[in-house]
This record gives structure tokens, sequence and C-alpha cells, in this order.
């Protein structure tokens, strides 16, 4: 069985398997301790046998006694000890990981990665943990004690030290071939029992449409199928380990009665005593306790073995670039944006194609066009979530000049499909930072017209939302996620569609919360179809099939629209400010969205 580790690079999971490395050598010291008291049982047997039974001496065999009692509880206090501390090794070892972990975990997602892969990490660092923090360690502790085991053996009779050589390499060649036969089995099996685990994860987190659209013989066939592939493969790997492990016991029983056997013999020629016979049996099993234990947990130890292996790539693949040495001062004066185009995660083929526009402080930017036409593509790369070429500048800094948590506070975001978080209405608006103040929370919610609304929940801003705000209305998330995006006073917000489930009421506040931030020297860039909305914004961004066509001042920018569509602008083209009217049956919600396709 191949490692392949090279403890000499330079990442997390290197540097904490060396770390357990050095942790695993104080170990070492008690497991050579244990091993020294495990040969008290068969000296015993070899002085009960030899000395105690011919001489038929009471005294002896109490005093005999007495030693090996204290040499069993001293050997059980020092495996006690050896055991704990390998749980905390295994410990240490997750904790040194958990940033990388989760830096991982939100971060592949973003790379179009498979849901079952990307949360591959956490089970590999559970599977290394558990190894880690089990026996499987003492085998390989243990090991180094095998040939000073089978030189006592040698020095009992070279007949018996020859028979546990020759019973010793049988084992371990037994043990090498059952890691090739079961290794693609065992990955099959993992891969199979990640793919069910995101089916019953889409099951639990999508119930209400599975129940209310009949879908649920459906999944429950898909469920089955997976289920049914998950448990062959299963039934292979573990027939595999059967049959080898079997195999292995077999070897093992054999081995033990050959010893006997040949003691016996070598006793009836005269050639070793009763007590060798006894004591050198007793002797092979502990020689090959450290063989029993690798097999017992070879499961484990291959599984450890590849999720360090899938570590190290991972968390080398999503390592967050160092702090820049000077940090840069808070955004003010304007964004631009530069030949940009969008891919989507984990696809080459762009969506959005060389997209350059230029907004000072104070303008509000409406990003229109139709369906699948790239307007919320081009939303996520100006949060830096979506991969781009082309350059994103604030104030004439690149984004990737700022590390993304000191980006995150001059940048807001409210995404199509709220994501709220289990916690609080305040915890949520805050977006999770212990040290926010009382009065910013509540600033936010009043830019986001949200704060009147959130009195009236059962506890105020302390009232538990939920995992993704169960408890509260589509309506009532989407101003909750409006407020998040405006806390802290970032000087670009994004909004995607943040009226989809707003009535009048919540389009009126959105609308005072976009014109709040323009006179704030914000610079909104908003998705939406609604004239009162529009109203808010100066400035206006058409795209159509991935490409801009249209960029400018609103009114010059639908204008435009309207001649290309031989029609007359829509009324979202009012002065900045005033209120639009609606065309005679029919709404600005609805002629707007057709003006911006053409």
């Amino acid at each position: 069985m191949t490692f392949r580790f090279d403890l000499s690079a330079d990442d997390p999971v290197t540097f904490g398997l060396r770390a357990s490395a050095r942790r695993l050598l104080g170990v070492a010291a008690f497991s050579g301790i244990v091993n020294l008291l495990t040969l008290s049982g068969s000296l015993y047997m070899l002085q009960v046998y030899d000395r105690v039974i011919p001489s038929r001496n009471v005294a002896t065999l109490a005093g005999l006694s007495a030693i090996v009692l204290l040499a069993y509880v001293l050997q059980g206090y020092f495996d006690a000890l050896r055991t704990r501390m390998l749980a905390r090794i295994g410990m240490l070892f997750d904790a040194g990981l958990q940033e990388s972990i989760y830096l991982a975990l939100a971060t592949l997602p973003l790379r179009g990665v498979r849901p079952f892969v990307a949360q591959q990490p956490l089970r590999d660092l559970d599977q290394v943990r558990t190894f880690l923090s089990g026996i499987g360690p003492t085998a390989f502790l243990d090991m180094p004690w095998i040939p000073i085991f089978l030189i006592a053996l040698y020095v009992f009779h070279p007949v018996i030290g020859v028979v546990a050589t020759l019973g010793a390499a049988a084992i371990i060649a037994v043990t090498v071939a059952t890691e090739r036969h079961a290794r693609a089995p065992t990955r099959a099996t993992m891969e199979a029992s990640a793919h069910r685990q995101v089916l019953a994860d889409a099951t639990r987190q999508n119930a209400d449409v599975i129940r209310a659209l009949g879908m649920m013989d459906r999944f429950s066939e898909r469920w089955r199928r997976g289920n049914d592939r998950f448990l062959e493969i299963s039934i292979r790997a573990m027939d595999i380990h059967a049959n080898l492990g079997s195999g292995a016991k077999v070897l093992r029983y054999a081995l033990q009665s050959a010893m006997l056997g040949i003691g016996a013999y070598l006793v009836v020629i005269e050639q070793a005593s009763g007590g060798i016979m006894i004591a050198s049996s007793i002797m092979m099993g502990r020689a090959l306790a450290p063989i029993e234990v690798a097999l017992s947990t070879w499961k484990q130890l291959v599984a450890a073995r590849d999720g360090v292996l899938r570590l190290r790539e991972i968390i080398k693949a999503t390592a967050e670039r160092g702090k820049p040495a000077v940090k840069l001062p808070r955004p003010c004066r304007m964004l631009a944006v530069e030949n940009l185009t969008v891919f989507a995660p984990g696809n080459d083929r762009p969506i959005v194609s060389n997209v350059s526009f230029k907004l000072e402080a104070g303008m509000g930017l409406a990003l229109l066009g139709p369906s699948a036409s790239g307007k919320s593509s081009l939303a996520r790369a100006l949060v830096g979530i979506w991969p781009a070429h082309g350059k994103i500048r604030l104030d004439g800094a690149a984004l990737d000049q700022w590390n993304c948590n000191d980006l995150g506070r001059h940048l807001g975001y409210l995404p199509q499909n709220v994501a709220l978080f289990d916690g609080t209405v305040a915890d949520n608006i805050a977006r999770f930072d212990a040290s926010a103040s009382s009065d910013s929370i509540i600033q936010a919610a009043h830019i986001a017209g949200a704060h009147e609304m959130i009195l009236r929940l059962p506890n105020g801003y302390e009232t538990q939302i939920g995992e993704g705000g169960a408890s509260l209305s589509s309506g009532q998330r989407q101003r909750i996620g409006l407020a998040r995006a405006v806390f802290g006073a970032p000087f670009l917000v994004v909004l995607d569609e943040p009226d989809a489930n707003l009535d009048l009421e919540g389009e009126k506040a959105l609308t005072r919360a976009i014109l709040a931030l323009r006179s704030a020297g914000k610079i909104p860039i908003v998705i939406s179809h609604r004239a009162n909305v529009l109203a808010a914004l100066n400035m206006a961004l058409v795209i159509y099939a991935g490409r801009m066509i249209a960029f400018g001042h609103r009114r010059e920018v639908f204008e435009q629209v309207a001649r290309s569509a031989g029609r007359q602008a829509p009324a979202a083209c009012a002065p900045d400010g005033a209120t639009p009217a609606a065309g005679k049956g029919e709404s600005m919600a609805q002629r707007t969205p057709h003006h911006a396709a053409v």
C-alpha cells in the first residue's frame, strides 16, 4: 500500500499531518511501554510451567501472580492514556483545518462543482479525524515491535522463529492483496453514498414542492434507484473484504495452532519446555496483534488515505490569496467596468460579452433585458462571485486588489432567491457581525423600509426566522434581505429583481431605498421591470443575448429602444423622481420588458 504523502509540502493538510506526526511520537513512547508490558503474560506462563509446577512452590506462584497483575493494571492505564491522546490528536487535526475546509465549502459551489463533490471536503475531514482518533494508528505504532517479538521467538527456538516469520509474511501479503482488490469498489461506494446524500438533502429542502406537485412517486423511484446502486456497490466491496479478511483470519488461527503443535513436538523431542510451548503461542499472538488491528481498520485506513490526498488538492485549489499588504480606502467615487466577459462556474462559454460602462457616485443603473439575456450573470460578476474576464474597478482599483472580507463591506447584494440564515432578524441584517451596533441595524432596516414590518413580528428584531427564513413570508424575506444588502453603507449595491415578491407598500419602500442610496452617494444597480422602481434610477443598460446594446441616461436609452421597436418610449422615462403613469389597459411592469428586449 502506498500513501504518496509529501510531508515537505507547505499546505494546511501537510502542516496538520506534520503536527500530528510530532504528537504521535509521544504516543509511540506509551506504545513501547504497552508492548513491553504485554510480554508479562508470556513470561508469567513460562515461569509457571517451568518453575512453579516442577517446584510446587506456592509462594513463588503468589509473587509471580502479584507482579503480573500489577503489569496488567499498568498496561491498561497506559493503553487508555494512549487512546485518549489519539482522540485529541484527531481533534487538533480537525480544528487546524476548519478555516480551510469552510473556505472550500463556500468556494466550490461558486466554481460550478457538483453538490456531492462540494460536500466531499467535510466528509474527508471526518474520515481522517475518525481514523486518527481510533485504534488504527496503534497498529503502525506497534508494528516496529513485531521484529522484537520474532527475535524473542527465535531465542525460544529457531524453528519457532522461522514459522512465525513465514506466517506474519503471509498475513501481510493477504493484507496488501485486500487493499489492491478493494480500492476501486471502496471509492465507488463513497461516490454512490455521496450521490444518495445529495438526493436526500434535495428532498429535505424541497419537501413542500415534491408533496404539492405530486412528485412523491417519481422522487421515490429516483431514491430507490440511487439507493439500490449504493447497496450493490457496497455489497461488492464488503464481499472482497469478507473473502480476503476470512483468509487472513484462517491463516492466523492456523499459525497459532501450528505454534502449539511445533512447541509440543519440540517438547516431545526434549528441545523445548512446556513453558516455551505456551509462551511462544501467546507471544506469537502478540506479534500478530498489530496486523490484526490493521486488518480490522483497513477500510478506515484506505478512506483516510484517499481523504488526505483529496483534501490537499481541494484546499490548495480553493486557498484564499494572502491579504494585500496595503489596505485600500473605502470606495466613494465611481464604478468602472472594462470589457467584461462573464462565464458560468465550470463552463467556458461566455454568457455576457464585452460589457463596458462607468457610473459615478450617486448614479443609479437599471439593468434591463429579456429573460436569459445575462442580467443576473452580470450582477453576480459585479459583486465578484462569478468568474469573468476584464476588469471591475471601484475608484480605479480592481476587485481582486481587495481581500474578499474587506470587499464585502463595500458591497451590497440581493439575489433573486433571498438566502437568509437560521438566527434572528437582527443577525441576518447585520450579516452576523457580532460587533454591529443596534443603531446600524435599525438604520439599515429604515433605509429598506422594513423597520415597521420587523416590529410587528412576534419578537421584533430578536425573532428567530428559522432555516432559510422559513417562518417569514416571501415579501418579508425580500425586505429583510434588502436591509442586509444596505447594512454598513456599502458603496455598490446590486439588487436582482428585489421587487419580485413585494406588494405596493414594499415596492414604494424599495423605491425610497434606491433614492436614499443615491442621495448618500452610493451606486445602486437594479434588475427590475416595474416602472416605479425604474423611475428612481437615472441610468439604464440594456442587455440582449449576452451583449450590451444600449447604455446611457435612462430617458435616452428608453427612447432609443422605443425607436428601435417603432413604438413610443415607455412612461418610465419620466423625469427622475417622478411617478410614471401606465398606459391604458397595460401596466408599466408589462410594457417595459417588451421594449428592453428589442
